[in-house]
């Protein structure tokens, strides 16, 4: 295989991530960056829904062996996680980021730095929690971090709650998408993050992404240098729609995607709220969600870890 070079190097010799950088901060006042379009001035210090302003905050950073084999190799993921998020799921495992805030503010130079020290601990890529409301955050510390010598590719690991929009300014700086696909079902939607539109943004978002990388491809060792890998939580009852994303996928993305049907549901945060989040996954829930993606067409899947809690 011939030596891999992040889609973002080129695009900073040509000069075109200098564009992108301003056309992003652009967004952030008045705020349209995500589907939620709060409208409010961040750069002026004002927050809406992520409760984040001109600056990215960071709650932790590190390699992390808990992703998918992919990303994970032998010297792990580099994954940075942002306090906040434009998405706010009841049910969210990392509660005391997304809804409590825990972090602290980073400015562009320091975020520049983190992803250097992440490549210098070897992680084979720089991999981005949560990075919907902080695009233009990422992109300038990115210019700083290129100087300095970073050369892996990035993972642009969100949600699913994109903006097609904004995604498209990305274009020529990821070259790996990881989103989620949440929830087909929009009471489930509404009641957990006040998104029922989710699975339409979700849909065009995860298009747009397929668009630009394309399928998973990997190195001789089996590592990610370029594509989309597709998060599916299965939640209980198979209240998410497992069945209607596998064939959303199927037939409107590839079905060669690579998709990580993951089984580690509990009732974190605030999911007692919703009657049908309020319990633990069974393993039989989560053998019908593989189940369902094998009858719709999928099957190249990331090795599932078991994460059941017995009661």
């Amino acid at each position: 295989m011939e030596p891999f070079e992040p889609a973002y190097i080129q695009t900073f010799k040509k000069g075109n991530l200098r564009a992108k950088i301003k056309k992003a901060r652009r967004l952030l006042s008045p705020c349209a960056l995500c589907p939620r379009k709060c409208s409010v001035d961040r750069l002026g210090g004002e927050t809406g829904v992520c409760q984040t302003a001109a600056r990215a905050w960071v709650s932790s950073y590190n390699p992390h062996f808990g992703e998918e084999s992919p990303l994970v190799g032998s010297h792990g993921s580099g994954t940075i996680f942002f306090t906040h998020c434009n998405l706010m799921c009841l049910f969210c495992q990392n509660f005391d980021i997304s809804h409590q805030g825990h972090g602290q503010e980073v400015s562009d130079e320091q975020l520049a730095a983190i992803m250097i020290a992440l490549q210098q601990q070897g992680c084979h890529n720089i991999n981005f929690v949560t990075p919907s409301h902080v695009v233009p955050q990422i992109l300038a510390a990115l210019e700083i971090a290129i100087q300095h010598g970073l050369n892996v590719p990035l993972v642009y690991n969100s949600g699913g709650y994109d903006r097609p929009a904004t995604l498209k300014l990305l274009e020529g700086v990821f070259d790996i998408y990881m989103p989620d696909f949440k929830f087909w079902n929009r009471e489930i939607a509404e009641n957990a993050c006040q998104a029922g539109d989710y699975a339409e943004i979700a849909c065009n978002a995860l298009k747009e992404m397929h668009r630009q990388v394309g399928d998973l491809v990997t190195d001789n060792a089996g590592i990610a240098r370029r594509g989309l890998i597709i998060r599916h939580l299965v939640l209980p009852g198979g209240v998410a729609g497992t069945r209607e994303i596998m064939r959303f996928i199927a037939r409107e993305i590839s079905t060669r995607s690579y998709v990580n049907i993951m089984a580690q549901y509990r009732p974190c945060g605030r999911a007692a709220e919703i009657k049908e989040l309020s319990t633990f996954l069974s393993p039989a829930d989560y053998r019908r969600a593989l189940q369902d993606a094998a009858e719709e067409g999928i099957t190249r899947l990331d090795q599932p870890r078991r994460y059941f809690v017995l009661k």
